[in-house]
């Protein structure tokens, strides 16, 4: 499998994490995953998906980390779309891993959220969904094809409380001000990686990935308001994507790390990070590469707002 992934990525690898870890990253990327998904609270309850699941024949289990995520073991993502449950929006086909962000934020109701890269609309619909559509959430999309898959799901899921605003977040006004923020950054998917896709992975995507990251984190520390807290995430496991992004925010005191508390997640698979408090998850049979860290925007010493 090494030989099948991007020599310069596997020496990044070794070099960040070492040999042992990237020998089960690379194992990681090699793994086949069962389809997962998410139980949309806004119109059912998990004990009715169950019950439908157990109708079509199909085993599941669940994690230990959020009630309405579900393993399912002997079926395929195109089956699923076949059933009334998926039609109806009371499911949404969803990785395991790109479930954290949401949970993570903790959305609120009449908090004022942005998700700020938000298409097709997983995490935009789980926000609406844990926040039981109390929360105010604006959801952008630059790409107006992408924007309207994303509002396709958004009313899908009946997350009422969106609104999709068909914009590139790093021009977005200054004069906005959000209560909370996910930034669920575009990145170079090296979390991500398989037999299929691994020929898309190079060093100019990894290089464009970082600048755009840049900018979208500026953007996003210049509205969110003073104290409050945002949530970044890639699916890339590379520390220049992740880490290295933030030390320049925290040493200019623009932000201070809020750090997860990882029983909460108990059983993911994680790698070690340079940032105490960040969570970074391995690639194994269940789980993709991601990364995630909470951000709260600072004061200055005087008291003044940044």
């Amino acid at each position: 499998m090494q030989e099948q992934i991007p020599n310069f990525l596997v020496e990044k690898l070794k070099k960040q994490y070492g040999e042992e870890e990237t020998k089960k990253i690379i194992e990681g990327y090699s793994k086949k995953r069962p389809v997962t998904l998410r139980v949309n609270l806004l119109k059912v309850t998990t004990k009715q998906i169950e019950e439908q699941l157990k109708k079509e024949e199909i085993v599941y289990q669940k994690v230990s980390w959020s009630s309405e995520a579900y393993i399912l073991e002997n079926v395929t993502e195109k089956k699923i779309r076949t059933l009334n449950i998926y039609e109806n929006g009371e499911i949404y086909l969803q990785s395991l891993s790109s479930m954290l962000p949401a949970i993570v934020l903790n959305p609120k109701p009449e908090e004022n959220i942005l998700d700020m890269a938000a298409a097709p609309g997983g995490k935009t619909t789980q926000l609406a969904a844990l926040s039981q559509n109390k929360s105010l959430i604006t959801a952008c999309e630059k790409n107006k094809i992408r924007a309207e898959r994303l509002k396709y799901n958004v009313e899908k899921q009946g997350a009422n409380k969106v609104n999709v605003l068909i914009e590139d977040a790093r021009n977005l006004s200054n004069y906005f001000s959000f209560d909370k923020i996910l930034l669920d950054s575009p990145c170079s998917g090296s979390g991500t990686i398989n037999l299929e896709n691994q020929k898309f992975f190079t060093q100019e995507l990894v290089t464009r990935s970082i600048k755009t990251q840049k900018q979208l984190l500026q953007k996003a520390i210049s509205i969110l308001k003073p104290g409050s807290q945002m949530v970044y995430s890639t699916c890339s496991i590379l520390q220049e994507e992740n880490e290295e992004q933030l030390k320049e925010l925290i040493s200019k005191k623009k932000v201070e790390i809020i750090p997860i508390d990882k029983k909460l997640f108990e059983g993911v698979p994680m790698l070690p990070t340079k940032i105490e408090g960040t969570l970074c998850v391995c690639p194994t049979n269940l789980y993709e590469g991601f990364f995630v860290a909470i951000l709260r925007k600072e004061k200055k010493d005087n008291g003044n707002y940044i």
